[in-house]
């Protein structure tokens, strides 16, 4: 459905089951789930679908080994069965993919490879390989470009890689395919509460502009889910009625990932280091042509759209990785650096404590006016998040209970015929990508044009008609990701996308913007 067509349709719209905010993974999810079981659905992301966190993972599907270290059994437990079920709804976003621990120290190999092999037991039928005991010179193969001084062997075992925003995308064009209506580029601006005497007259008014073009729409809604990520708290507040602020929820926390190229470690195996010098992990990871080394956990109050990386964790990265690679990792070999923003979970009132600890399940909350928040979790366990959100609304009386669990096996649009041969994720980006859907975008215009990084004409003319795209960013940023990848080369590809979106009639077709957001994607001493 075309934005135009969508602005129209809002402008007197029937009342809606359900309003989203929020077009993360965990508002996306329960857009598609809510849409699947017959609720009519809408969904508005004040910036892009994954603009937020959404896009800014260290892009693994995993049960999370570091959880099992902290004892949260229920956490990997559930962990381990969503990532098959991504994997198989999404084959061509989401895979899985070996990982090595590198040992330095004797007891490295049988303390690690101990808890790992539980972490098959715990997978079950979900698992993806064994975990195997690896000798020095397997070590080696499987990581080329691991420093070999003093290297004693490793642990390989499995778990799972994808594309995150790719992922959001394909789950926004499964609810919009399944009857909801999604907006980007749309924000809320106020919520207000029906205190009707029956079911007619209960419920909310959501008020939402249009970025573009100021078009106001003043919607009724019988539910309205909060699902805004780190902004949670300022969305609940905004709600409340006066003198009754709720006590905030979320406790952020900030990730710094690092981008180079692969001929650091040119293998197609990961690489952990479960404990860092002062008790992090951190991940080397083959991705889309190249290497993120990542990643940071640093408490954080602000809330930017944008957050920069800290001196410091750009030194605990390069340093860290200086201990396990080969050759040292400069600030000319950096192609890119994003910062993600984390919900965690805060704890009680009154008690402190580093964000390593503080929890990574998710909470949901239904506030006196009715206002359902989510927050916390993690990208693998949307979909279980989702489900959980709405069992949440019709425990509330929010919402008539409805058939759902059709999430599980419902796969994407994109999705590949199942057991069809795929492309790795961590091959340099291509048509691929788009799964089952190549031969629509093999169909526009200038579909072998190449613009460059594995991106066509005809991509980014099939990113406006049918992926949402509005402006330069969400093309460079999400559709395609430039950015993530190589911020100088995502500028430098900037005029030509800006050219093509303006002949397609997208909205924003400025290059300022976003030219201008590379350069903060880099070191400053690259900038």
């Amino acid at each position: 459905m075309k934005r135009a067509d969508i602005l129209d349709t809002l402008t007197h719209p029937k009342p809606f089951d359900l309003v989203v905010v929020g077009g993360g993974a965990t508002g996306l999810g329960v857009a598609l789930d809510a849409a699947l079981r017959g609720f009519s659905v809408a969904l508005f992301e004040s910036d892009d679908f994954a603009g937020g966190t959404s896009s800014r993972s260290t892009k693994l599907l995993h049960g999370g080994v570091r959880y099992l270290a902290q004892g949260n059994v229920a956490l990997v437990r559930e962990a381990l069965a969503e990532r098959t079920t991504v994997l198989n709804i999404a084959p061509h976003l989401a895979q899985p993919l070996p990982f090595v621990m590198p040992s330095y120290s004797w007891w490295q190999t049988p303390f690690y490879g101990i808890g790992l092999t539980l972490y098959d037991l715990m997978a079950g039928k979900a698992g993806l390989g064994r975990t195997e005991f690896l000798d020095r010179a397997k070590t080696l193969s499987a990581l080329p470009g691991v420093r070999g001084d003093g290297l004693r062997g490793g642990v390989k075992y499995w778990d799972g890689q994808f594309d995150d925003a790719r992922l959001a995308l394909a789950l926004a064009r499964s609810a919009e395919a399944a009857g909801a209506l999604i907006l980007n580029h749309a924000k809320v601006d106020a919520i207000e509460t029906l205190d009707g005497t029956d079911d007619a007259s209960r419920g909310f008014v959501v008020k939402v502009s249009d970025r573009f073009s100021g078009r106001l729409m003043h919607l009724k809604s019988r539910c309205v889910v909060n699902a805004t990520g780190v902004w949670v708290d300022a969305l609940r507040q905004q709600a409340a009625p006066p003198g009754q602020a709720p006590a905030p929820m979320v406790s952020p926390s900030q990730g710094v990932h690092v981008v180079v190229d692969r001929d650091f470690m040119p293998g197609d195996h990961a690489l952990l280091v479960p404990k860092t010098q002062d008790g992090r992990v951190l991940f080397a990871v083959p991705w889309l042509g190249k290497l993120i080394l990542g990643t940071t956990d640093t408490p954080r109050q602000d809330l930017p759209r944008e957050p920069d990386a800290f001196a410091e964790e750009l030194r605990f990265i390069r340093e860290e990785a200086g201990r396990v690679l080969s050759r040292p990792v400069r600030d000319e070999d950096i192609r890119s650096v994003w910062v993600g923003l984390r919900p965690l979970v805060a704890p009680p009132q009154g008690q402190g404590g580093a964000t390593k600890v503080i929890s990574r399940e998710h909470t949901i909350v239904v506030d006196a006016n009715g206002l359902v928040t989510v927050t916390g979790g993690k990208w693998t366990t949307y979909r279980a998040m989702a489900e959980d959100v709405l069992e949440r609304c019709f425990a509330a009386g929010l919402l008539p209970r409805q058939g759902g669990h059709q999430t599980a096996g419902h796969r994407l649009v994109g999705a590949p015929v199942p057991a069809s041969a795929q492309v790795p994720l961590h091959a340099a980006p291509g048509l691929h990508l788009f799964g089952a859907l190549a031969s629509e975008v093999a169909a526009c215009p200038g579909a072998l044009d190449e613009l460059g990084m594995g991106l066509t004409e005809g991509m980014v003319r099939y990113a406006v008609r049918h992926e949402h795209a509005c402006t330069v960013e969400d093309v460079l940023a999400r559709r395609w990701r430039a950015l993530f990848l190589d911020a100088r080369q995502a500028a430098a590809l900037a005029p030509a996308v800006a050219r093509i979106l303006a002949e397609e009639g997208a909205p924003d077709p400025d290059p300022a913007a976003f030219i201008a957001l590379c350069a903060r994607y880099l070191p400053i001493s690259g900038r």
